[in-house]
């Protein structure tokens, strides 16, 4: 089975480009790279006006397993319903396998 890449991108109750904005982004970095199976996570800042969201997440896991143990993780039921729940105002996930 592929790699999956998982992004998401998202906009904050509180806005872009301030305190309160880059302590969630680092908050989040933290916690969520000590889940088991998460590889290559990247926190990033949109620059096209396409998309309506400020700032995105991106990870890679080695398989769907890997994925769905990330998903059921305590640490990530925890976050998504402790700070991600109240602090992001929108989002939208992707999850992506390479075209074979």
């Amino acid at each position: 089975m592929s790699a999956i890449l998982h992004m998401v991108t998202f906009t904050l109750h509180t806005g872009k480009d301030n305190e309160e904005a880059e302590a969630f982004l680092e908050e989040s970095r933290k916690v969520l790279t000590g889940i088991p199976g998460v590889g290559n996570f990247e926190v990033l800042r949109q620059v096209s006006t396409k998309n309506e969201h400020d700032y995105g997440f991106s990870m890679k896991f080695a398989d769907q397993g890997a994925y769905e143990a990330y998903n059921a993780h305590p640490v990530h039921v925890k976050y998504v319903a402790e700070v991600w729940e109240s602090k992001v105002r929108s989002f939208r996930e992707t999850d992506l396998v390479a075209w074979e």
